[in-house]
């Protein structure tokens, strides 16, 4: 009953498919790294993807500064900029969710 229980776990985390074509050249490649590091084809595919998505998302996210560099970031912040035609529209505009 726990082998049962525990394969039908292991189903539902994975519930999406994902099929791509791609070079026999770099199919090949992608078979000798996953077996270097003793993953199949897909573990290795999944992880080196996985962490391609959150490198991504955190170069628009996470950004590093010396103290410098953040006290200047913070002045930036603080001080309000200077009025213009463009920023007096947005300020005028109802949000969407006001609407």
């Amino acid at each position: 009953m726990a082998a049962l229980q525990k394969t039908t776990a292991a189903r539902s985390r994975r519930e999406a498919t994902v099929n791509i074509r791609i070079a026999t050249e770099t199919r090949d490649l992608i078979d000798s790294a996953a077996s270097a590091l003793g993953q199949t084809r897909s573990q290795f595919l999944v992880e080196s993807a996985r962490r391609q998505a959150i490198d991504v998302l955190l170069d628009q996210r996470f950004f590093v500064m010396d103290s410098d560099q953040y006290e200047a970031f913070l002045a930036i912040l603080d001080s309000a900029p200077p009025p213009n035609e463009k920023l007096e529209n947005l300020m005028k505009k109802k949000a969407s969710w006001e609407a």
